[in-house]
């Protein structure tokens, strides 16, 4: 009875249930890589790294250019994480619908491995 409580688990609920454990996964990633706050930030200075300018001409264009560096750097860096996020979102994708196809046949597994034990 045990056993089939199980199997009528296996193939109904369970796979159910890691067939809608894509959407739960992928908004683990994104908020692991605080991927809104990238996007909201790409273009803003790294760790607010600002030069004020001064009264001269020069000063204000020192200022320019080391605000325009920081951006550019802040900008590299947070295009970076999304796209290592990127790249981590299709491998959970791609890892969850593995884990759909394989699911079926986990069960199977234990017996196959004892007659194929007992058949080596």
């Amino acid at each position: 009875m045990l056993v089939l409580s199980f199997l009528s688990w296996w193939y109904g609920p369970g796979w159910k249930m890691v067939f809608n454990s894509l959407g739960p996964r992928m908004k683990s990633v994104s908020a692991g890589f605080s991927v809104v706050q990238l996007f909201r930030t790409l273009f803003q200075p790294w760790r607010r790294i600002i030069s004020y300018p001064g009264a001269s001409l020069d000063a204000k264009m020192r200022a320019w250019g080391d605000n325009m560096v920081s951006r550019a750097i802040g900008f590299f860096v947070r295009s970076s994480v999304l796209v290592a996020a990127f790249f981590t979102f299709i491998v959970v994708g791609l890892a969850t619908i593995l884990e759909v196809l394989v699911w079926p046949l986990l069960p199977l597994i234990i017996p196959g491995g004892i007659i194929g034990w007992f058949v080596l």
